[in-house]
């Protein structure tokens, strides 16, 4: 075997390396966008189930309010939707505060998926709305169907 053929095995061995690491690190920036977006995304859901609690009078319809969050952001599975003051009506409430609890961050990169297997817990995200002239959205006639 000369000595040609060994550099091209070491350079093989050096590519394959570099290789790896180089593509752990753009699969751990992209997981890392990812967890970002659901953040935002989470943030956002609370912000929408909130407009939709405080537009469409669901004093007692979480599981709507729930299913439109659940439009923006599949992963959401538990929320608190709380009116101010508690058991008011309509007519008396001064809004609403929607909670989403326990929503986890599953890392998909090998270093992270190595370094902790277990879902991530996100924080709680809360929303507060004022009340508004319920069923009467000016701004879109659908919202509440």
């Amino acid at each position: 075997m000369n000595s040609n053929q060994r550099q091209r095995g070491a350079t093989t061995v050096e590519f394959a390396l570099g290789l790896v690491l180089f593509l752990t690190f753009v699969l751990g920036i992209v997981d890392f966008s990812r967890m970002l977006f659901t953040w935002s995304a989470a943030q956002e859901a609370t912000r929408a189930g909130a407009r939709y609690a405080v537009v469409c009078d669901d004093t007692l319809h979480q599981a709507q309010v729930l299913a439109k969050m659940q439009a923006m952001l599949p992963q959401i599975s538990t929320i608190n939707v709380a009116w101010l003051p508690s058991g008011c009506t309509s007519a008396t409430c001064e809004g609403v505060t929607v909670t989403v609890t326990g929503l986890n961050y599953q890392w998909i990169s090998p270093i992270a998926g190595l370094a902790a297997r277990a879902p991530i817990a996100m924080p709680t995200f809360s929303t507060f709305l004022p009340r508004e002239v319920m069923r009467q959205d000016p701004n879109s006639a659908s919202i509440c169907s």
